[in-house]
């Protein structure tokens, strides 16, 4: 599975939830984040999220590039999500210009 949301930076201040739009932010089933990749804005490393499964922080990441992220964006977590958590991405330094995008890959 490939959540992949896309949030203007206008909408993206800190404290939102980029993850918010995608219907994959919750299962019924358990699951695992493969990888997380974080791009957009007006430049690398101008946007950061802390990445949370239910209330734990696992990671907080910053966008590796302008436009949409790649395979070469994509960062390796292997972190488990039991059934029923949510996924969440909470922007702590929001995207000067241009939208942010978010991409996790789920494996099941």
């Amino acid at each position: 599975m490939l959540l992949q949301t896309s949030v203007a930076a206008a909408t993206a201040v800190v404290g939102y939830d980029i993850a918010t739009p995608s219907s994959l932010v919750e299962a019924p089933y358990p699951r695992s984040i493969q990888a997380i990749g974080l791009a957009g804005s007006a430049a690398a490393l101008d946007t950061a999220v802390d990445i949370f499964v239910g209330q734990v922080k696992i990671a907080t990441l910053y966008n590796s590039a302008t436009g949409a992220p790649n395979r070469d964006a994509m960062f390796p977590v292997g972190q488990d999500v039991p059934a029923g958590a949510t996924l969440r991405a909470i922007v702590t330094d929001a995207p000067a210009t241009n939208p942010i995008n978010l991409a996790v890959s789920f494996d099941r």
